[in-house]
């Protein structure tokens, strides 16, 4: 039975990928960070630990207890992240800093700790990116830049990995029903205060922290989608899926510079002065 280990499975897309490999015959190792969610994976019937990403210790006491259960792995899904949303310049350094600690930091942070095992079975990294890390917008900066770094570290791994026999796969998802919105809202609300420059457009910044519900394609439906990418002879280096995941990358390649910034500014309030 091939095992797969899943970080960020409390909800949405993590939970959804878990119940797709298990129910394809995977043993599955769900982590979340929350208590009461590794209860609920618990009782769901996976192999289920509580895990910040961030914490190196942590990371360790998992790798070991899987080399002592298991001797290998055969895939990894980092899918463990949040969005932080909101002007780029309310949020600062500190915000960026806790975005890319557990959007980018924790991917390396993660493989690194279970690479070993990895290296075993010849196994499969899988990267959950996202198409913001490819068309970048206001009012979601430091989240779209996270996940333009996942691309890079992903195209990276996938070269150093190689000769180890491990293949790198990085998913880009488009808009998929989850709380991704919900807890985005909420991160939005406390970073923009009724002094911030741009309170005028808070609206527009609410409008950014919902578009990942913009007809959202089911969590089940792209996780089927994975697993079924993970299964093929040659794994794709790049996997989109959901609503907008082809065509928001297409817009962005094609259409200029210039035009494409004035459609993002007319789309969220930032062509009038303020």
């Amino acid at each position: 039975m091939p095992t797969v280990l899943i970080t960020g499975c409390s909800s949405g897309i993590g939970r959804a990928l878990a119940n797709a490999f298990r129910d394809a015959g995977h043993e599955v190792w769900a982590t979340a960070r929350k208590p009461e969610d590794v209860e609920q994976l618990s009782a769901a019937g996976f192999t289920a630990r509580q895990l910040d990403v961030n914490d190196s210790d942590a990371l360790t006491q998992l790798a070991d207890e899987l080399q002592a259960r298991h001797a290998s792995l055969d895939i990894l899904i980092n899918n463990a992240g949040y969005g932080a949303m909101g002007p780029l310049l309310d949020g600062g350094v500190d915000a960026m800093r806790q975005q890319f600690e557990t959007n980018v930091f924790a991917v390396v942070g993660v493989t690194r700790a279970l690479f070993p095992l990895l290296r075993r079975a010849r196994g499969l990294v899988v990267n959950i990116g996202s198409v913001s890390g490819v068309l970048v917008t206001p009012f979601a900066g430091a989240y779209c830049a996270s996940k333009a770094a996942v691309n890079a570290l992903s195209d990276a791994l996938r070269l150093e990995l190689a000769p180890f026999g491990i293949r790198v796969m990085e998913v880009q998802p488009g808009a998929i029903a989850s709380q991704f919105a919900s807890n985005a809202q909420r991160q939005a609300e406390q970073v923009l205060a009724a002094d911030s420059p741009w309170w005028p457009l808070r609206e527009y910044v609410q409008a950014r922290a919902r578009a990942s519900q913009d007809r959202p394609t089911p969590a089940a439906v792209f996780a089927q989608g994975v697993l079924a990418a993970t299964r093929k002879t040659a794994v794709p280096a790049v996997v989109r899926l959901g609503n907008g995941s082809t065509a928001l990358p297409l817009i962005a390649r094609l259409l200029p510079r210039r035009l494409l910034g004035w459609v993002l500014r007319k789309r969220f309030g930032l062509l009038r002065p303020l």
